[in-house]
């Protein structure tokens, strides 16, 4: 074990860095996309995380805890700002993240002060907020409710979820906010 803490861990860092090295390189020939990902820990912090994208790959930039700020498009604006500055204005390209109003705002004053880029909400996120509404909707809420419970249902007896596993060789999908995906899963089965 005393290895894996100490040299093993120092080459797979060694290697990670050539990695992302490699993939910074390359920044300059295609620009970047800043991406955010939002969550909150367990002791309800509301963090972000801070991704490069471009066609060779993604590099984790870094995580901030925004508890203080998340919902005030002013320092949002100022730590994206930040962000673009510490990757270098001239690469990035585009800004994505999350659709909630303080984001929007803050995205339409990076537009202002760099005209080269552009903000665009996560297309995840809408297709979540779409969904969520569908689900409310009268006609989808009691097939969602159905779902719900034969997916909890199913997981909740191990000799249930091991014949349907037996017999179709696929699984349901449980977290509630990809109940529509769970449908057509139970659906299909």
């Amino acid at each position: 074990m005393y290895e894996l803490r100490t040299w093993i861990l120092n080459e797979e860092v060694k290697t990670t860095s050539k990695i992302v090295d490699n993939v910074k390189k390359t920044w300059i020939e295609t620009g970047v996309t800043i991406m955010s990902d939002g969550w909150s820990d367990i002791r309800h912090r509301s963090i972000i995380n801070f991704l490069v994208n471009n066609p060779y790959g993604t590099v984790f930039l870094k995580s901030v805890d925004a508890s203080s700020f998340v919902k005030d498009a002013q320092l949002l604006f100022e730590m994206l700002d930040e962000v673009i500055e510490e990757v270098g204005d001239a690469l990035v390209v585009q800004v994505v993240t999350d659709n909630a109003s303080a984001y929007k705002a803050a995205g339409i004053m990076l537009m202002e002060k760099m005209p080269h880029l552009y903000w665009t909400p996560c297309a995840a996120h809408c297709i979540d907020l779409i969904l969520e509404r569908l689900g409310q909707l009268p006609q989808h809420k009691s097939a969602l409710l159905k779902a719900k419970f034969v997916s909890k249902f199913i997981y909740n007896h191990s000799w249930v979820l091991n014949l349907m596993r037996k017999f179709t060789n696929k699984e349901i999908i449980r977290p509630a906010y990809e109940i529509c995906y769970c449908i057509f899963n139970i659906a299909e089965i």
